[in-house]
């Protein structure tokens, strides 16, 4: 049985010879299909009509090894977690339920992000090493999820499954995927968020990357103040802050109706990092290495999160 393995967990395990510039705290692995993914999400490689280089998801290159080598090498990494990532083809429900049999063996909690699921399948995954589940949104407008996830599963579907992953797996264990720059405005995604956090899920936030060969390859990227302002948005959503707590104009996120003293006092460093299952940490999913992540693999200092922020509010 053959994996994917994401290029920076396979040098944190020594199947590839490079250089790291953030060692990976979770082994980030994918289902291997000799073909593409069902769905046709168009910013995605994998997607059934893209014609990107099938090796990549997001910007990040997933080799491909054989599973007894990967399982061999998997203690070299000394992750603290499994996060195994889907794509959607017949029998791969028969494939993820072996790849957990095996994985299982290291030890390790596992995650899963995977496409709406049956609740039988969902009970199976829980009784074994499984303890997160990701559901791949993606899209935070309701606009704009049809034309941008064509594939099997509704705008409804995917708010169903994450409602019954909740039930299964319990509150604060669903990670609803959200991309930012897709074309959705502000307001949507904040009130998707809360959609999420009312149903017991929590969010993960990633940046939209454009992908040669796939129809949104002349996109463009958020800007970071942007995605800082809804990384912000997103961590005052969960603590329970209302919709009042977010200064719009019309549906552009300007600010926060609280002080940047409050702001300051309530905010943690790690609200700019990577938002996931315990462990995850992503490092350089979204952006090359030379820039800012838009999602630090780990907190920042003080120093640089007091006077960003202070830049950012006073950018109104």
């Amino acid at each position: 049985m053959k994996v994917r393995v994401s290029y920076g967990t396979a040098i944190a395990m020594g199947l590839v010879n490079a250089r790291m510039m953030a060692k990976p705290t979770t082994a980030y692995l994918m289902t291997y299909w000799p073909g593409r993914c069902r769905n046709d999400c168009a910013f995605c490689a994998q997607a059934r009509s893209s014609k990107a280089d099938w090796e990549k998801l997001s910007r990040v290159t997933w080799p491909v090894f054989e599973l007894d080598e990967v399982l061999e090498a998997l203690p070299k990494g000394s992750f603290s977690r499994v996060c195994l990532q889907t794509i959607d083809y017949p029998d791969l429900v028969e494939d993820v339920l072996t790849l957990i049999s095996e994985l299982e063996r290291a030890g390790l909690p596992i995650s899963i992000s995977i496409t709406p699921v049956d609740d039988n399948v969902l009970e199976e995954f829980r009784e074994r090493s499984v303890d997160y589940i990701g559901v791949g949104l993606d899209v935070a407008s309701k606009r704009l999820f049809g034309k941008l996830k064509r594939g099997l599963y509704s705008w409804e579907a995917m708010w169903d499954f994450t409602e019954r992953a909740v039930r299964t797996f319990g509150r604060g264990r669903v990670f609803v995927h959200l991309i930012v720059g897709l074309g959705e405005t502000d307001r949507e995604i904040v009130e998707t968020m809360v959609q999420a956090y009312e149903m017991g899920a929590e969010v993960s936030l990633f940046a939209f990357t454009p992908i040669k060969g796939t129809p949104l390859e002349s996109g463009r990227s958020p800007s970071l103040e942007r995605y800082r302002r809804l990384q912000i948005a997103r961590y005052l959503v969960e603590k329970g802050y209302s919709m009042e707590t977010f200064a719009f104009d019309g549906d552009e996120l300007k600010g926060f109706t609280i002080s940047q003293d409050e702001l300051l006092r309530i905010l943690p460093t790690s609200v700019f990092a990577t938002h996931g299952c315990p462990a995850c940490n992503r490092p350089y999913y979204n952006e090359r290495p030379k820039k800012e992540p838009y999602n630090f693999p780990f907190p920042p200092n003080r120093g640089y999160f007091e006077e960003y922020i202070t830049r950012l509010l006073g950018s109104r």
